[in-house]
């Protein structure tokens, strides 16, 4: 299975959302803090193509976009098969 990684805030309720997913479907992750990070934030917006918002996510060196995107993938069967590629 490929590594996730999701760039997240503390207060974030869209980063929530996308963990919980994440959680409960025994999805490794490396998450990373860049809510007072501006190095971080820096790195998160290079990385997403511009991605300002939280949270940004990626499968591997894919970046599949936020909240949404990740649950539009759920929710249409596609996840799965990203993360196992």
């Amino acid at each position: 299975m490929k590594l996730v990684t999701i760039y997240t805030s503390a207060m974030c309720p869209f980063c929530w959302r996308a963990l919980s997913l994440l959680k409960k479907k025994n999805i490794s992750f490396k998450e990373i803090n860049v809510g007072m990070n501006a190095k971080l934030r820096a790195e998160m917006i290079q990385r997403s193509g511009g991605g300002t918002s939280v949270p940004q996510i990626f499968i591997g060196d894919n970046h599949i976009g936020g909240c949404d995107d990740m649950m539009a993938l759920e929710k249409s069967g596609k996840l799965d098969g990203l993360l196992a590629k």
